[in-house]
């Protein structure tokens, strides 16, 4: 996937990079926290944390001085490879780029620091990042959710633990990492996410993730088609199980 420099960028007077306009895009497998994170990010409650989607869900906000857009994808089954995750699904997590043009400052693959990262868990990461393309590595940043689980342990040294997996996917976003506590609003913890998101983006010469603009116009297209096919099948279930009724009737 190709980048693209984006203009809305600026630097302030300290020569720190400065996003009045920021995008980002959650990723992850099922039950990491993208939902209360997503909420943690905005400061509110904008996301359903009942349930699984099975959609990319958009929300905004504004959030330590910066209008904020979020967007979580479906999530993926972190025990399964790439070639088991539907086809609908692998089509939300590409097209989930496309819903904050011209593209997001950032991906943050979601992991829960409680659970044991295992080489599993590891390829599955890296096979449903890479739909996005190799360069997505780039501009992702491992967002650890659960914090307040890890206790006196520190991030560094629960990663040191995990071995081999984690530490490969650390290593592979540029050693770019952050822990959140989802049960606790805090605005320091969401501010010092913000300008690490900055300062990557500042690494990355101001460019976003680019996304070509004739795949997704396919894809949106194919997705539309399932929804009508799906919808046909649904009506046709319908109509025949309302002319079995009749048929039944005295």
């Amino acid at each position: 996937m190709k980048v693209q420099k984006h203009g809305e960028t600026r630097r302030s007077s300290g020569g720190d990079l400065h996003i009045s306009d920021m995008r980002v895009v959650l990723l992850g497998s099922r039950w990491e926290g993208k939902s209360s994170s997503g909420n943690t990010i905005l400061g509110r409650e904008e996301f359903d944390t009942s349930g699984q989607t099975a959609e990319c869900v958009k929300r905004e906000g504004e959030t330590a001085g910066r209008h904020i857009t979020v967007v979580e994808a479906p999530g993926w089954y972190h025990t399964r490879s790439v070639i088991d995750t539907p086809e609908r699904n692998k089509q939300e997590i590409v097209l989930s780029v496309s819903l904050c043009p011209p593209g997001p400052h950032a991906v943050l693959l979601v992991i829960d620091a409680k659970d044991s990262f295992t080489e599993t868990y590891r390829r599955a990461a890296q096979e449903h990042l890479e739909l996005l393309g190799e360069r997505v590595w780039s501009h992702t940043i491992v967002l650890f959710t659960r914090g307040d689980c890890l206790g006196n342990t520190t991030i560094e040294q629960h990663i040191d633990r995990e071995g081999k997996g984690l530490q490969w996917v650390v290593e592979k976003c540029g050693n770019r990492y952050h822990v959140v506590k989802n049960n606790k609003r805090d605005g320091d913890q969401v501010t010092e996410l913000l300008e690490k998101i900055e300062e990557m983006v500042a690494g990355n010469r101001g460019h976003h993730l680019y996304f070509d603009a004739n795949i997704m116009k396919e894809l949106t297209m194919k997705k539309k088609k399932d929804e009508r096919r799906a919808e046909e099948r649904k009506m046709k279930v319908q109509k025949h199980r309302e002319t079995l009724r009749s048929s039944v009737k005295p």
